[in-house]
């Protein structure tokens, strides 16, 4: 199973936010141990990697970007994934165009903490802790090395 991975699932685990980068770091190991492929949007590494270097500077942004490109595939941005987001009239374009960039790498799922924001029929949309029950993943947050 192919999920894209929202921005905020992955800064609950960059940024160990409580009570939510206990499920991100299993979903991760998931990623990791071949259980899933784990996929970021384009606009997700961007935003990484500002909001990481603004908080830790550049040398911890540029090895959390590196990580997660070792990890991860990249959903890219193109002009008909924006063209088809904005035709979505969505009232969050930045989700928008996580759904189509989504659809666009053939990804059956995105994993995100604001279900209520996607509005995908073809997608399934769950939170990290659905995911791990549909998955039925078992992890351990200590083993995992993105923490």
């Amino acid at each position: 199973m192919k999920v894209v991975f929202d921005t905020n699932v992955v800064l609950d685990l960059l940024i160990d936010r409580a009570p939510h980068a206990d499920a991100a770091a299993i979903l991760f190991a998931a990623v990791e141990q071949g259980e899933m492929i784990g996929c970021l949007c384009g606009t997700t590494v961007t935003t990484i990697h500002y909001l990481v270097a603004k908080s830790h500077g550049r040398t911890c942004a540029l090895d959390a970007v590196d990580k997660l490109f070792k990890l991860f595939e990249i959903a890219p941005i193109t002009r008909p994934v924006l063209e088809e987001a904005l035709g979505q009239n969505s009232d969050d374009f930045e989700d928008a165009v996580i759904a189509q960039a989504a659809r666009h790498v053939g990804a059956q799922a995105i994993v995100t903490r604001n279900v209520k924001d996607f509005h995908c029929r073809d997608l399934s949309i769950c939170t990290p802790d659905e995911l791990i029950k549909t998955l039925q993943i078992t992890g351990d947050r200590s083993q995992t090395p993105y923490v």
